[in-house]
């Protein structure tokens, strides 16, 4: 009798583990995941202002200004269940163990082609135009974030950086308050260097990802204007620029494929190298591929060998 109730007895203990496993096997691993996600939903839901300042060695615009260059804004993110299917099809949940969060690899840097901070806020918060970046940075230094850094913002449209043709998916947009024909104040680009540097440091993006949204869309677009600091930033580890003295190109330089090894899409030439000229040299914008023009390419083609 004493046996049988004891066999009985480890039946039920069986039985039991048994049907736990079978009604959930990924236990553990739910388990896991939850703990997990929580620790990555602390990270990008931060609710406590992130500070921007820049540092000792930062150069500053020529006109210094007696404003304080520190910023202060907020990161939020909401997470929401996943929806279950409506085909009838019934669907699964089943937590990996196996993952992290998706890092910016790029920065693409645009005027907002608007005439104040308020209409870029209204046009990117209506569902109508379907355009949006992480940040605004407004004429007088204010940063406004609208975009957590990890999720996907509207900013680049269909552009292509090498091989690389869903710049959105890997980028941070950071738009600035001006409407393209007049120059950026020294508290906007100062703001902006404060933000780059923090956003270089969180995401170690490499110095040539940098870049403008005229670099990414040559036939589409022509921001940042001819205007903004390019040198400015390249002075402060933000980008590159050409040297002083540029060394002649080889008498066998081919110029259109040096600009797709930088990163030009060079189906349209014209507007690839009107680009690159928007962005480098900027006095003379145009699509004429001179020699000046040549050995500008040939000098960012070997910087950017350099850093591959």
């Amino acid at each position: 009798m004493k046996h049988k109730i004891l066999f009985i007895f480890y039946t039920i203990i069986i039985l039991s583990i048994v049907g736990s496993c079978s009604s959930n096997p990924y236990k553990v691993s739910d388990k896991s995941y939850k703990e997990q996600l929580k620790g990555y939903k602390e990270t990008i839901s931060n609710t406590e202002p992130a500070k921007l300042e820049t540092s000792v060695a930062t150069i500053l615009p020529a006109a210094q200004l007696p404003i304080d260059p520190l910023v202060l804004y907020k990161d939020t993110l909401s997470i929401k269940a996943p929806k279950a299917l409506l085909n009838g099809i019934s669907t699964e949940w089943i937590s990996s163990v196996n993952f992290n969060l998706r890092k910016p690899n790029f920065i693409i840097l645009h005027h907002t082609a608007q005439d104040s901070l308020a209409q870029t806020l209204r046009t990117f918060t209506i569902t109508k135009p379907q355009v949006s970046a992480h940040y605004v940075i407004a004429d007088d230094g204010k940063v406004v974030q609208m975009v957590n850094d990890y999720l996907r913002a509207w900013h680049g449209g269909n552009s292509i950086w090498g091989k690389n043709t869903d710049i959105n998916s890997s980028s941070i947009g950071i738009e600035l308050d001006n409407n393209g024909f007049e120059p950026f104040s020294d508290k906007q680009i100062i703001s902006l260097l404060a933000l780059l540097t923090k956003l270089k440091k969180d995401y170690n993006i490499p110095i040539q990802n940098i870049i403008g949204h005229s670099d990414i869309a040559p036939s589409r677009k022509t921001d940042p204007s001819r205007l903004f600091p390019w040198k400015l930033l390249a002075l402060n580890g933000f980008g590159i620029w050409p040297d002083e003295i540029l060394e002649p190109a080889p008498v066998n330089f081919n110029a259109e494929q040096a600009l797709r090894i930088i990163g030009y899409n060079t189906k349209n030439l014209s507007s690839a190298i009107a680009a690159f000229k928007l962005h480098y040299i900027q006095t003379e914008v145009d699509s004429v591929l001179d020699e000046k023009t040549i050995n500008t390419i040939y000098n960012i083609f070997s910087h950017s060998l350099k850093m591959n």
